[in-house]
């Protein structure tokens, strides 16, 4: 019996030892990242480049993805977390608010912000429709699909680029705001969701990521997408929780260096470092897979920040929360 509870402790010591972290011998480290929808596949990348560096190496993940505003709810109630990856500032200062993360997570020279797109209208194959912008898709017959703004963050980024475009070029805004909603034919929960409606058959236009657009096309989905003249900057942040591993703020370092911009290049984002060039199949041009728009338009420029244009847009009362119910759209 002495001899059996020997080697049961020299087992357990094994498996003790099997589980410890590679290099210096220490416990091997977990984090959970949280995010929207479309970048975990840069996420993963980035995660795969890390895990070669002295920081990263050991560090196993815990994942969970899907609509930005679902996610960050899900924290705030309890989901675990050491990192999220939102679409929307607000879904980060929601878990400021209840005490989650420090309030000066965006107090760096990116302001919070780890990636950056720009909305674009995909379109089918060959462009049948003839779609060169905006305004092209409120014209009769056409149907759009785009995220619910209900869960999703990628839906107000879509739905404030086509009001932007309309208050700035003299148009009624909420006049074609409403015939932009009457157009709309499916409102799924993500960004993720609405790219596998469009590409299931739904629609004529589906209004997206220009990252999500090339990260389908380069996983073989044939579809083309148009640049508006007139289009937002999509800034999505990311933060590391209060009580997060102390892993988490090197990854978060490593995602905002050279090597994590790069990753995200790679699969559609737009660098938030100067100097990365890199060819990106599924972009309209490889070689030059991110040209500035005509006008790019910013929350904080042309919105007032993201609380003003919550609280005027998708409040309770907001405008398009407005639109929504009169067009039958909630």
């Amino acid at each position: 019996m002495r001899i059996r509870a020997v080697g049961a402790a020299l087992l357990a010591l094994a498996l003790s030892a099997c589980g410890t972290g590679s290099g210096g011998g220490g416990a091997a480290t977990t984090l959970s990242l949280v995010g929207f929808a479309v970048p975990k596949a840069a996420n993963n990348a980035i995660q795969r480049e890390w895990a070669k560096t002295p920081d990263g190496e050991g560090v196993s993940w815990q994942e969970s993805y899907g609509a930005s505003g679902d996610q960050s709810r899900a924290v705030a109630g309890g989901l675990d977390a050491d990192y999220v990856h939102f679409s929307l500032e607000g879904d980060v200062t929601r878990l400021v608010e209840k005490g989650l993360v420090a309030p000066e997570w965006n107090a760096g020279p990116t302001k919070g912000i780890v990636s950056t797109s720009v909305v674009v209208i995909a379109v089918r194959k060959g462009n049948p429709k003839g779609i060169k912008g905006w305004d092209d898709i409120v014209k009769p017959g056409v149907g759009i699909v785009t995220p619910n703004p209900g869960s999703s963050g990628s839906a107000r980024w879509n739905i404030l680029a086509a009001y932007g475009h309309a208050q700035a070029n003299g148009l009624d805004a909420e006049a074609f705001t409403t015939k932009f909603f009457e157009n709309v034919v499916a409102l799924p929960g993500s960004g993720r969701d609405a790219t596998t409606a469009f590409t299931g058959g739904t629609g004529d236009v589906l209004l997206t990521y220009e990252n999500e657009a090339i990260l389908a096309r380069q996983n073989g989905e044939d579809f083309d997408y148009v640049i508006p003249d007139t289009t937002l900057l999509i800034e999505n942040p990311g933060a590391v929780l209060k009580n997060a591993d102390p892993k988490a703020a090197k990854w978060l370092e490593f995602v905002l260096g050279k090597t994590g911009q790069t990753e995200f290049a790679k699969t559609g984002f737009r660098p938030l470092i100067e100097g990365i060039t890199v060819e990106v199949p599924g972009a309209n041009d490889p070689a030059n897979p991110y040209p500035a728009p005509k006008k790019l338009q910013t929350i904080a420029a042309d919105f007032g920040g993201w609380p003003a244009a919550n609280k005027k847009f998708f409040g309770d009362d907001g405008l398009i929360t407005k639109i929504q119910k009169q067009t039958g759209k909630s």
